[in-house]
């Protein structure tokens, strides 16, 4: 793949401008598989998050897909009509402050909401989590399947509190910081293995904190895994 090692750091935009380019002149074609991130980021002089950012501007113009294993493929020579996805991306750099101030009411719900349901849940809440656990592990690196069970282990702990105003309000906050953080997280998170295969583990240590019934302990590692979660993002803010 033929690029122009870029002079500026962080500049993923003239990353996503070049493979744009290349896609649309016909030089990448439907089909054509990208080099690895490592491969680009040597190309362009840059480090791989911002070689990682490109290419999720790229998915959500509809140009690449963004594959198990974090390989990217093209899929169309055209822009997708409907670029939502990049506008939220560019939505996470503009609105800092309300995003730092979502993620940390999200902290303070969560921790919560893990305490509480250690306390209170039931057999069929364990059995549920359980269940997405276990798929969780099996889906490591699959990035569509990742995010799913991600946000539906978080959203079954907010029900095992049997709080109907936590669960509420868990749903509020996710809903807008999912919205603003959507293609950063598949992108750096589940499309990447190592990163993926880690929050795995800080998710079955929660489920095993709630099944224990122990309150501290699983608010202590919900805190944990927040924090990380929390470290992967500000690279983009």
């Amino acid at each position: 793949m033929e690029v122009t090692k870029l002079t500026r750091r962080n500049h993923y935009e003239e990353i996503t401008e070049q493979i744009k380019s290349l896609i649309l002149d016909g030089k990448l074609k439907v089909g054509d598989k990208l080099p690895s991130t490592k491969e680009m980021s040597e190309q362009f002089g840059v480090g791989r998050s911002t070689t990682r950012e490109a290419l999720s501007a790229l998915k959500a113009m509809g140009l690449i897909e963004i594959r198990q294993g974090g390989g990217c493929r093209v899929i169309s020579q055209s822009v997708s009509d409907s670029v939502l996805p990049e506008l939220e991306l560019q939505s996470l750099r503009m609105n800092r402050r309300t995003l730092l101030e979502l993620l940390e009411a999200r902290q303070s719900l969560e921790v919560s909401n893990a305490a509480i349901a250690a306390s209170k849940r039931t057999d069929e809440d364990i059995a549920a989590l359980k269940a997405l656990v276990d798929e969780m592990e099996s889906s490591v690196g699959d990035n569509i399947e990742g995010e799913r069970t991600d946000l539906q282990f978080h959203l079954m702990l907010a029900k095992s509190t049997h709080n109907s105003i936590m669960a509420h309000l868990f749903e509020s906050i996710m809903n807008q910081t999912e919205a603003a953080i959507r293609d950063v997280r598949r992108v750096e998170i589940y499309a990447n293995q190592l990163v993926a295969q880690q929050l795995y583990e800080e998710h079955r240590e929660i489920y095993e904190a709630v099944l224990a019934s122990d309150e501290a302990r699983a608010a202590a590692t919900m805190r944990q895994h927040l924090q990380h979660v929390e470290t992967i993002l500000m690279k983009y803010m």
